[in-house]
C-alpha cells in the first residue's frame, strides 16, 4: 500500500496479532463461530500482507492477482454462508474490498497501454465513489463496534457472556479463544486498519 513506511509496519503487525488471535477462536465456539474465526483470521492474515510496506518488501507482479482470487473465493464463501449468519455479509464486504483494493494496486503498477490511466486511477484511489462508499461503510462500522464493546467489556467482567452480541447470564470463559470482548476488539481493529488502507490507496 501506498504510505509511509512505519505506519505500514505497524499497520502489518496488528492485522497480523489479530489474524493470529482468530486462529485461536477457531479451537473453540460452535460450528458458526468457527467459520466466521477462520474468515477473519484470513482476512487478518490478507491484511497484514497487503500494509507490509512495497518500499521494503516490494511484492511480485502476480501477488496482486493472487490476492485478489483469494478474496474472490472469500466473497463467493462468505455469500454462501450468509444464508446462514447475517455477520458473513461483512465478510463478503470485507472481501470484496481486499479484491478492489488488489486490483487496484495491480492497475496502479501496470505499464505498457493501460500504464497512464491506472496511475491515475490509483492516485485517485481507485473509483472514488466506491472507495468513499468502502470509508463510509467501515466509518459506521468501526463507531457501531467501538459502542458495542464498551457494554460487552462491563457485562463480560460482571459475570455475563455475549453471544452474536447479546448478553446472556452466566460466568464468562476462562479461555483467551472464548472472551467475547476480544473477538469484538478484534473486529474493531481489523476495520480501523481497513478505513486507514482504503484511505492509504
Amino acid at each position: 500500500m501506498h504510505g509511509p513506511a512505519m505506519s505500514g509496519w505497524l499497520l502489518m503487525t496488528l492485522c497480523a496479532v489479530t489474524g493470529a488471535y482468530c486462529l485461536l477462536r477457531t479451537r473453540s465456539g460452535t460450528g458458526e463461530e468457527r467459520r466466521a474465526a477462520r474468515a477473519e483470521a484470513l482476512m487478518g492474515f490478507g491484511m497484514a500482507a497487503m500494509a507490509m510496506p512495497a518500499a521494503v518488501v516490494a511484492p511480485p507482479a502476480w501477488g496482486w492477482a493472487l490476492y485478489a482470487v483469494l478474496f474472490g473465493a472469500a466473497a463467493v464463501r462468505a455469500l454462501w454462508f450468509s444464508r446462514r449468519s447475517g455477520h458473513h455479509l461483512h465478510h463478503l464486504v470485507g472481501s470484496s474490498a481486499m479484491v478492489y483494493m488488489s486490483v487496484v494496486m495491480a492497475r496502479s503498477g501496470g505499464t505498457g497501454h493501460g500504464g497512464h490511466a491506472s496511475h491515475a486511477m490509483a492516485a485517485a484511489g481507485g473509483v472514488p465513489l466506491l472507495t468513499g462508499l468502502l470509508l463510509v461503510y467501515y466509518a459506521v462500522y468501526v463507531l457501531r463496534s467501538g459502542a458495542r464493546l464498551i457494554p460487552v467489556t462491563a457485562a463480560a467482567a460482571g459475570g455475563g457472556t455475549v453471544t452474536g452480541g447479546t448478553l446472556t447470564g452466566g460466568t464468562p470463559a476462562a479461555g483467551w479463544g472464548t472472551r467475547p470482548e476480544l473477538a469484538l476488539a478484534c473486529r474493531l481493529t481489523m476495520g480501523i486498519a481497513m478505513f486507514a488502507m482504503l484511505l492509504a490507496l
